[in-house]
């Protein structure tokens, strides 16, 4: 009964590290089919605009994001938090001559929140090294 209880777990993680391997490899290749979609259609345009240039960091943050994730098996929170910056600097540039005064305050508000948390991630690691940065 053990031995069937180890074999069956084993199936169990290789199942879930296929699956998670699957699930990197579409999500990296979706954030590269949608950066080259997005650098086509600049190259079209005969033009890029400072919202598409966002846009491909955002891409790039993304791609960064899944390759960390794929090596070490770990979600660099800063990187979600770089992603939410750009994604709000990128708000701001497109939209902010439509927007009221309160909306640009409050996604300015966002954004000193979100480099105070990147700031706070920093200190701490600094502080107190996890084991992976030993």
């Amino acid at each position: 009964m053990k031995r069937i209880d180890t074999e069956l777990k084993k199936v169990g993680n290789w199942l879930v590290d296929g699956f998670h391997l699957l699930g990197l490899f579409v999500i990296g290749g979706t954030v590269v089919w949608a950066a080259v979609h997005e650098y086509l259609q600049m190259i079209q345009q005969g033009r890029a605009a400072l919202d598409g240039i966002l846009l491909l960091f955002i891409y790039l943050e993304l791609g960064a994001m899944v390759g960390i994730y794929f090596k070490t098996n770990h979600l660099p929170v800063r990187f979600l938090l770089y992603i939410a910056i750009t994604a709000l600097t990128r708000l701001l540039a497109v939209d902010a001559k439509t927007m009221p005064d309160q909306h640009i305050l409050v996604i300015t508000g966002a954004i000193v929140l979100l480099v105070l948390a990147v700031i706070a991630i920093t200190v701490v690691r600094y502080k107190y090294p996890g084991e992976e940065t030993r």
